[in-house]
């Protein structure tokens, strides 16, 4: 797909349901790889249902980060993404990108990359001098890993372990 460069503009409560709704087709192939790779059981016991979650999840990022979350038009105005950030530790000029998500149909043509670019000048402009954003290491999370490995993120690995009891 060719590269196409988004209008991002602040965040509208009107924007709220295309965002929770994009938020649920974006997540999809995501939780889908989480619960190959931690299995059935474990996945049902973390996400009994992933989409209520994951939609209450946008719904407070929405609600709690007025200001500090920016949507990404494509076309005539059809909202196809959305980022948020966070001055996660502000005594150590650190911030975070906490969400981002693009639409599952405009996906790699550049709205990620825009979108975090966005969100970095955001950060710096608010002071920050570090930036952390985190993500999946699973099969399901490897698109925003390339997208946050291209803005220029250090990759740390983590190692988190689940057991059935």
């Amino acid at each position: 797909m060719e590269p196409i460069q988004p209008r991002i503009r602040p965040f509208d409560k009107l924007d709220a349901d295309a965002v929770v709704g994009l938020s649920l087709r974006a997540w999809a192939p995501a939780y889908a790889s989480l619960e190959r790779v931690l299995g059935s059981e474990i996945f049902r016991r973390q996400h009994p249902d992933w989409r209520e979650d994951q939609r209450r999840a946008v719904e407070d990022v929405l609600a709690v980060k007025k200001g500090n979350v920016w949507v990404a038009e494509a076309g005539a105005g059809t909202v196809v993404g959305f980022v948020a950030v966070e001055l996660h530790h502000p005594e150590r000029d650190m911030g975070e990108i906490s969400i981002l998500g693009v639409d599952p149909d405009q996906q790699g043509v550049g709205i990620g990359t825009a979108l975090t670019e966005f969100a970095l000048e955001r950060l710096k402009d608010a002071g920050m001098r570090v930036a952390m954003v985190e993500t999946g290491g699973d099969p399901g999370h490897a698109a925003a890993r390339r997208t946050y490995e291209k803005a220029g993120y250090v990759h740390l690995p983590i190692a988190r372990y689940f057991k059935n009891l």
